[in-house]
């Protein structure tokens, strides 16, 4: 693996840990989840030979530091930090951006606010519910989920919160990756230590995220919308899927499921190369 230049960039209300890597055009890797910019160590290197590319922390998580640690969340913001990104590290030219869950409801934001930053999205099953036609149950369930937290702690309120993401019938525990790499098996230890501000703040956050739909139908012609192979009839894949029917563009399919980009990094990286290109 190629060793990154890293730097921090002060943003309104917290410290941003970025990294950088490769030439070319610009390409920001949004993470979704509490992976920050490790959760991209197995695609990075190959996408740095036509790209520079940038990751990085969203703020409150691993190394990019909140100035007020208990301070609200909101999509905005989170948008906010990496049109900063964007603007430090290519300033007079649009980018490329990926990002995936919560990372890619970032990216639906950031395209829709600043289209003049960007060449490109592609957005990798971002949970924006609220585009669907039950999102009141998915109210409930993220009712639920913060009452459990509350009232039982973390780990109650994960399993509530996985319920409800899996497929309709479907009763089984959430299941663990299966045959993860070491260095993919230490970051998810790593990023254990992030959940409660995940669960606790950007999930009811994202979660209850409006995306101005009627804005990203006028520029679906830079909005490439992917699901995960795996993720048919998980929750996940439907809001991704209702988009694409709706703005009438093709849905792309990436190996995997909601996690491909752990599980599946050498299928996941060619396909989003091809992606970002098409």
């Amino acid at each position: 693996m190629t060793e990154p230049t890293t730097g921090s960039l002060r943003v309104p209300g917290a410290t941003l840990h970025y990294e950088v890597r490769g030439r070319g055009p610009l390409l920001l890797l949004i993470p979704g989840g509490t992976g920050g910019a490790a959760s991209f160590d197995g695609i990075a290197d190959d996408l740095a030979a036509e790209y520079t590319v940038a990751t990085y922390d969203p703020r409150g998580m691993s190394a990019s530091t909140l100035d007020d640690p208990g301070a609200a969340q909101s999509v905005a913001e989170h948008a906010d930090g990496a049109l900063r990104i964007l603007d430090l590290l290519s300033p007079h030219a649009p980018a490329r951006v990926f990002g995936t869950s919560s990372g890619a409801i970032v990216a639906l934001h950031l395209l829709a606010a600043h289209p003049e930053r960007i060449d490109r999205v592609v957005a990798h099953e971002p949970p924006v519910v609220e585009v669907l036609p039950d999102a009141a149950a998915h109210r409930k369930l993220l009712a639920r989920v913060q009452e459990t937290l509350h009232s039982r702690g973390l780990m109650p309120a994960m399993a509530e919160f996985a319920a409800g993401l899996r497929k309709d019938g479907e009763t089984a525990g959430p299941r663990a990756p299966a045959g993860l790499p070491p260095q993919a098996a230490a970051r998810a230890e790593r990023t254990m230590a992030g959940l409660p501000y995940f669960v606790g703040r950007i999930v009811p956050a994202f979660m209850s995220y409006v995306p101005d739909v009627d804005r990203l139908a006028a520029l679906s012609d830079r909005l490439v919308l992917v699901c995960g192979e795996d993720s048919r009839g998980e929750l996940p894949y439907r809001p991704a899927a209702s988009l694409a029917e709706r703005f009438a563009t093709e849905l792309l399919h990436f190996p995997g499921g909601h996690t491909g980009l752990t599980t599946h990094p050498a299928g996941f990286g060619e396909h989003l190369r091809k992606a970002l290109c098409a």
